[in-house]
């Protein structure tokens, strides 16, 4: 199985290729966007084709809109209401039990992927953890239920904080870079793939680092720069 450029064969004489030098200065702090997309799109069991169009969508669709959001969401809103130090749980709901269940499940599940070489797979797993928090803070609400409830929201975002802490470890593999700044952003050292699905992993009374973007958007006129290079080679 081959992967192809833009329709066409990869061809480094004819520079009909992605260099990783130009890319690395074109696009730089976006080292992890390139390695995603790549995973996304592995020709694991048939030819793909690399696309800039594709390489955008999977950057501003899934690591901005998905995963980035997320992270930002509850670190910002932690450092908002707790001055950045997790607060401390009240009873869980049904809701949260089995959010922390699924939780749980994900380094084996992810594991499992890895070792059957299925890395595609593997990357979805992985972003499928980053909407589970997503529609966990979205069905939630703390920014509402906080005027309201406040032992609530301290649940809620504490909950939140376990699928961001289990999300730092476990997309090292595939998110190195994302991996180091999520875990200075939680202000931890790291933690074992085995344990990321814990419960306590994050621990209340644990103060967070600063909020800082983990992805950005990538525009249309950066894509029409890079076709415009293939179409003058």
């Amino acid at each position: 199985e081959f992967l192809n450029l833009e329709g066409n064969k990869l061809s480094t004489s004819k520079n009909w290729a992605v260099w990783l030098p130009d890319y690395l200065e074109e696009f730089p702090g976006q080292q992890d966007v390139l390695r995603y997309s790549l995973n996304a799109n592995a020709p694991e069991t048939k030819d793909t084709d690399f696309t800039w169009k594709d390489f955008q969508a999977r950057n501003n669709n899934e690591l901005v809109a998905i995963f980035g959001n997320f992270i930002n969401r509850v670190v910002v809103l932690t450092n908002k209401y707790y001055d950045g130090v997790v607060p401390t749980p009240g009873d869980f709901t049904q809701v949260d039990a089995e959010t922390l269940a699924k939780i749980k499940a994900y380094p084996d599940v992810i594991a499992s992927s890895i070792e059957r070489y299925r890395f595609r797979e593997a990357g979805q797993e992985l972003m499928n953890l980053a909407r589970l928090g997503n529609k966990y803070l979205a069905d939630e609400e703390p920014w509402k239920v906080i005027k309201v409830d406040e032992a609530r929201t301290q649940t809620i975002m504490y909950v939140s904080l376990q699928i961001a802490s289990a999300l730092a470890t476990l997309c090292e593999p595939f998110l190195p870079f994302t991996s180091k700044s999520l875990f200075e952003q939680l202000n931890l050292t790291s933690s074992d793939w085995n344990t990321a699905g814990a419960s306590n992993l994050i621990p209340a009374g644990h103060q967070l680092g600063a909020a800082t973007l983990l992805f950005a958007q990538i525009e249309d006129e950066q894509m029409d720069a890079q076709l415009a290079k293939l179409t003058a080679s």
